[in-house]
């Protein structure tokens, strides 16, 4: 295995080179496991369902390469600007109970870290696309607080209250929620989503993995979806350190997915961890945890969570 500091000298030119190399490489790469994703070319349209700012590189750095140098089209729905990290509010506000104009203010900059980082990887500024509901909040809109308005612990708001989201001022509801994200699929009309599993330990990203779930096929029967997990289970990924070389491992939660291996080349690797380090907030918190996702694959399931249930049971 190389050493990381090798591997990120001369980025610049293994960028460069990616052009002219990656037909071969995605060649390559494709006969390792070619059931991880449908084929991706031109005609590709990704959609990423990212319930915060990182989650999408943590998931899908390689494969936003991937489909931008195929000359397809990815596109990146943030369904909260990730104001309620706890330890990122004590940090910026210096104090253990930040107010609401911390926790806004902290939104706004994972969003510009989030425009940065999916633009070192090609994505368009028209493609970057910001919901701004509630952090730590997903889940309860689409249970209690489906007409009934929800209002944020961190921004104390009730409505999604970034002048530069999709659609600002619209209410802290899951009707509201499901219309704007019904609003993104009819926009991009993508012929791939990637979502989080619903069987991911955190709320926010089971939340969204139903919400794609239950919108995703319903408005396009013929598109593709599949699943990634983050928070996988105590202690995963391991070991929480950045390792380039080596192969990201199923998920204990993810298991009963069957999850498939989507191979990177090192180039990819090398500008997933550079667009990773774009995130200096989480950075700051939580490096070894997110440092960890950077290996020489990504894993996606075509199975949701009920369907593994299922299969559990016989």
């Amino acid at each position: 295995m190389r050493p990381a500091l090798t591997r990120l000298t001369g980025l610049a030119l293994s960028s460069a080179l990616l052009f002219c190399r990656v037909g071969a490489a995605v060649t390559l790469a494709s006969d390792i496991d070619p059931s991880a994703l449908p084929p991706i070319d031109a005609a590709t349209s990704l959609l990423i369902v990212s319930p915060h700012p990182d989650d999408e590189i943590l998931c899908c750095g390689g494969v936003i390469q991937r489909v931008v140098h195929a000359g397809g089209r990815v596109t990146v729905v943030w369904l909260t600007s990730g104001d309620a990290a706890r330890m990122s509010l004590i940090l910026a506000g210096r104090s253990l109970f930040p107010g609401a104009t911390v926790a806004r203010a902290l939104g706004a900059q994972r969003m510009a870290e989030a425009r940065l980082a999916t633009a070192r990887l090609g994505v368009t500024a028209t493609e970057q696309l910001f919901l701004g509901y509630p952090d730590g909040g997903l889940e309860e809109l689409l249970s209690t607080h489906r007409t009934a308005p929800y209002t944020s612990p961190t921004t104390r708001t009730a409505v999604v209250p970034y002048s530069d989201a999709l659609f600002p001022g619209h209410p802290y509801t899951g009707e509201s929620l499901e219309r704007d994200f019904l609003a993104v699929l009819e926009r991009v009309q993508p012929t791939l989503i990637l979502a989080p599993t619903p069987l991911d330990s955190h709320p926010d990203h089971r939340a969204a993995g139903l919400l794609a779930q239950r919108l995703g096929a319903r408005h396009t029967p013929a598109l593709s979806l599949r699943y990634w997990i983050v928070h996988g289970g105590e202690g995963w990924p391991s070991p929480r350190e950045l390792l380039p070389g080596l192969p990201l491992m199923p998920a204990p939660l993810a298991v009963a997915l069957a999850p498939a291996g989507f191979a990177l080349v090192p180039v990819e690797e090398d500008a997933k961890l550079l667009a990773l380090r774009d995130y200096q907030t989480q950075m700051r918190v939580m490096a070894p945890f997110l440092l960890s996702f950077v290996r020489t694959n990504e894993l996606f399931s075509t199975r949701a969570d009920l369907d593994a249930r299922q299969a559990q049971a016989h």
